[in-house]
């Protein structure tokens, strides 16, 4: 150590703003903490005020338990809470804050004033604790005023006021989705932003508060638990027409508290694998209530991050659980019966509109786009991850094709499945699985992927390359599981008898799909064979069996998929009129039209509709 540096212990004031620069790094972590203490408080209404984003002022207002003077005399001080008093209280936590670092970070960084009962308290870090007597007040009021006005190293590197509030708004969001039973209010420079009632269930939390109550009847709920009821979880999951290019709507809760955990956020698609096109990611919630022995949340300063004593379970569960809803689920038990007077209001005028009528000749509007590009623009909603434009896309699988406004092409192909579904007969939109090649009329390709072909006055556009990946998975899932030798067997090491009571329950369904496990005991597994097309490693073996519990059906569909996507044919590929043809007649039979990834294999438009799309009157 040099001597011109020598060791000194820092002044508490730079002590403190530091160990507050952990926990509040920004406006909307102040709105955490303290919805955090207003939620432990026990609360049932509970108001949140925003100025300047957060960054001039922040109030939050609850009727809970309140404070006692006793209690504002040491509230502010570091490490002071009432809420753990030993070591092994940490084991055994119950309420959301527990460090009783919140309200000490804040006074750090702010000037921090709490009025509760009769008493007022003012506090910051340049001032010591000033309580006064006023008029008594039910509840608490916290508040924090001119966010890092003594920090300015900190204030720097804040943004816009508008950008900080809407992370103010998204973290309001996350903190009142779990407590659905509790009223909540947001304010933002004195407007209500946001007002979410007391509901009866977290589906309806989640539809409200995230803006999709239009869409409301597309999230299901699912549940399960633990055969020791040590842990339960619901997931509220969107249908496959709801879907996104990202993974920012999955959000994962553990005992009420919003978290990052990669796993519980991959057995959620791992559940949607094959139903939602590929590429995009379903919108979902899931909300873990675990016992707080098997889980540690005392490892990050924001609580963002836990470790779970074994998440295997849990894993295996929620993944099984959502394959399982998509799989038994049909487009009748997931729709909604619409009334007649739905689809003359929607489709009548907004369909078969044309887009040269009296009242679009200009083909723009005020936005300046033409009537297909409105039609088609994505609408604004609201989310508590991000706030940014939404674009809903539907395939004839989804339910959500009816309550969507796609482009024409789609709302042609929905129409006739839906007026063929009325008459049960259903020649149009989805036909019967054996289809006589002398029944279609072939026309050719177009724009490099489509088959067009003719069929019982129906128009059908066929992905050629969605079709022949279809008609291969087909082909592999149906055909015998072959296997080959391993020169170097796999080795698999358990790490509980928990994973070897699970290899042992699937080693016949294993040895079905074309892997042969040998036990040798003392936690030690072989595997000598595997399926033929198996291209993975002995960690990829490992994790899909061990880490992410993953059934053997699963994985050959994985397998099945992957196989089939790289060897079908491309788009752009020219096929010859007898080659398109008979793969035309092959997707036409089809018992299930959908690629493994979801994707459609064909679209359809009736002449009926096509004759509505140009106006032309039939007798």
């Amino acid at each position: 150590m040099s001597l011109n540096r020598p060791v000194r212990i820092l002044p508490p004031e730079v002590a403190r703003k530091i160990a507050a620069g952990e926990v509040i790094d920004r406006p909307n972590a102040i709105v955490r903490e303290l919805m955090d203490n207003a939620i432990d408080s026990g609360a049932d209404s509970i108001t949140v005020e925003i100025y300047g984003g957060g960054i001039d002022k922040i109030r939050v207002i609850d009727n809970g338990s309140g404070m006692s003077k006793e209690d504002m005399e040491v509230a502010a001080t570091p490490h002071a809470t009432s809420k753990i008093s030993t070591e092994q209280d940490l084991l055994n936590l119950s309420t959301l804050g527990f460090r009783g670092e919140a309200l000490s970070s804040i006074a750090a960084v702010s000037k921090l004033t709490i009025v509760s009962g009769e008493y007022k308290l003012e506090t910051s870090v340049t001032e010591k604790n000033k309580i006064t007597q006023g008029t008594p007040f039910n509840g608490t009021t916290v508040q924090s005023e001119n966010l890092f006005q003594n920090f300015p190293a900190r204030r720097m590197f804040l943004k816009r006021s508008a950008t900080e509030g809407k992370m103010c708004f998204n973290t309001f969001i996350e903190k009142a989705l779990p407590f659905y039973n509790i009223e909540f209010r947001f304010y933002q420079d004195g407007e209500l932003k946001l007002n979410l009632p007391k509901e009866d269930s977290i589906q309806k939390r989640f539809t409200t508060a995230c803006d999709y109550g239009r869409q409301k009847d597309l999230f299901f709920t699912q549940k399960n638990h633990a055969q020791d009821n040590s842990w339960n979880f619901e997931l509220i999951i969107g249908e496959p027409g709801i879907y996104r290019t990202d993974r920012k709507e999955i959000s994962i809760f553990v005992n009420n508290r919003k978290i990052n955990e990669y796993s519980l956020m991959q057995a959620i698609e791992y559940g949607c694998m094959g139903y939602f096109p590929n590429g995009t990611h379903p919108v979902a919630a899931l909300f873990v209530t675990i016992d707080s022995k098997l889980v540690d949340f005392n490892i990050h300063p924001a609580k963002k991050e836990v470790r779970f004593k074994d998440i295997n379970e849990l894993h295996h569960s929620v993944s099984t659980t959502t394959a399982s809803f998509f799989k038994n689920s049909t487009i009748k038990s997931l729709k909604p019966e619409l009334d007649a007077s739905y689809y003359e209001n929607t489709f009548s005028k907004e369909l078969f509109q044309s887009p040269v009528s009296q009242s679009d000749t200009d083909y723009t509007g005020e936005s300046g786009l033409s009537r297909y590009e409105r039609l088609n623009a994505p609408t604004s909603k609201n989310s508590f991850n991000s706030i940014e434009e939404k674009s809903y896309n539907s395939d004839l699988r989804s339910v959500f094709m009816n309550n969507s406004k796609n482009t024409y092409a789609q709302k042609l192909a929905e129409m006739a499945y839906q007026e063929d579904e009325k008459t049960e007969s259903r020649s149009a939109a989805i036909p019967p699985n054996a289809v006589n090649s002398d029944a279609i009329k072939y026309f050719g390709t177009t724009l490099g992927v489509f088959i067009l072909v003719e069929k019982d006055n129906t128009l059908y556009l066929i992905d050629q390359h969605a079709a022949h990946e279809r008609i291969l998975y087909d082909s592999i899932m149906t055909n015998k599981a072959k296997s080959q030798k391993l020169l170097i067997p796999y080795q698999l090491e358990s790490q509980s008898t928990a994973d070897d009571e699970y290899l042992e329950s699937v080693k016949d369904q294993l040895e079905e799909k074309g892997f042969i496990l040998k036990n040798n005991g003392n936690g030690s597994w072989q595997i000598t064979e595997v399926h033929e097309r198996w291209t993975g490693t002995e960690r990829d073996l490992q994790t899909l069996l061990l880490d992410q519990k993953i059934a053997p059906d699963k994985i050959l569909t994985y397998i099945a998929a992957s196989t089939a996507c790289k060897a079908a044919v491309k788009d752009g590929y020219y096929l010859d009129p007898e080659t398109a043809k008979e793969l035309a007649v092959k997707a036409l039979s089809l018992p299930d039209p959908h690629c493994p990834h979801g994707r459609p294999v064909w679209t359809a438009i009736t002449k009926e509709k096509m004759f509505e799309l140009v106006k032309r009157i039939t007798k």
